[in-house]
């Protein structure tokens, strides 16, 4: 297969100049943005999306400019655990207007542009059976067109929800090269460490990528009756030593968390003083800590 540059005549179609256009387009969109942040797994089911969704909350209540991008095209989350599934998307000029939270973060999901609960995501094709040829192109055109179309304003943090795979990272490089950090999502099992030992290679030693370390979701559980903390899983290595990364936190699992992300509100708001708030907290400060060093 020959790649666009090798390509002698595109019947006028200017393959090269089309790409080029969008690829310059991203950049300047993003120069109004500081901070670019990949949360990522290569594991479904650990918490990825309910974490980013917090961390986004976490740096907005301490005054930052945050903006979401819910990567997941084909199972986007982001925009019920936050809140804005109601909000119609405004085109003007400048691009397309982002849905935004009533603390103020901006959100890109395709589940804005999805006319029912159950409609799942169709690419045009001759028949369905034949899309999946073009689904991975597709997928990384409307993520490309998420960040490159959206009016962002300026913003401190954009961050970037990946879905579950090894493959998600090198085409979130593909369309911001210079990757400011990825935070893994992981939970204390040794299948979910299996899986996102593969996703820290791929970031770590093959796409050069910096991590900003690992957040260990629903590690236990705080007994209602006497307050000790009870495991979820019975592993004993640590992100630490599964992985050789920096660990952000030990996120506890919390039912009014769950809640929180179902009915789209604030976790941190409205139970400021739990555990897992507070490890939400610190994971956020020590993000802000990673870019000022």
């Amino acid at each position: 297969m020959k790649s666009y540059k090798e390509l002698p005549d595109d019947a006028g179609s200017n393959i090269v100049g089309q790409v080029t256009a969008k690829a310059n387009r991203i950049s300047k969109r993003l120069t109004s943005v500081q901070r670019t942040v990949a949360i990522m797994s290569g594991k479904g089911g650990v918490g990825k999306s309910a974490v980013t969704a917090n961390l986004a909350t976490a740096l907005t209540l301490v005054g930052k400019n945050v903006g979401v991008v819910d990567a997941d095209i084909n199972g986007p989350t982001i925009a019920k655990m936050m809140g804005v599934r109601n909000a119609t998307l405004e085109y003007a000029a400048t691009g397309v207007k982002p849905a935004t939270t009533e603390l103020g973060t901006k959100i890109i999901s395709m589940d804005l542009l999805l006319t029912e609960d159950d409609a799942p995501v169709l690419w045009n094709a001759h028949t369905q059976k034949d899309a999946f040829t073009w689904r991975s192109t597709m997928e990384v055109s409307a993520l490309r067109e998420f960040i490159g179309d959206t009016d962002w304003g300026t913003l401190d943090y954009l961050l970037l929800d990946l879905p579950p795979g090894t493959d998600r990272l090198p085409n979130v490089i593909e369309l911001i090269p210079n990757l400011g950090g990825v935070i893994v999502v992981t939970i204390p099992s040794e299948v979910s460490h299996l899986i996102v030992k593969k996703s820290v290679t791929m970031a770590r030693d093959i796409l050069k990528v910096p991590i900003i370390g690992v957040v260990e979701n629903m590690v236990f559980y705080v007994c209602k009756h006497c307050g000790e903390h009870e495991p979820l899983f019975a592993v004993e290595d640590t992100p630490n030593n599964a992985f050789q990364l920096t660990t952000l936190g030990k996120i506890p699992f919390d039912p009014k968390l769950s809640r929180c992300n179902d009915n789209g509100t604030p976790y941190l708001n409205e139970y400021p003083d739990t555990l897992a708030s507070k490890t939400i907290r610190e994971v956020a400060q020590k993000i802000q800590d990673f870019f000022q060093t």
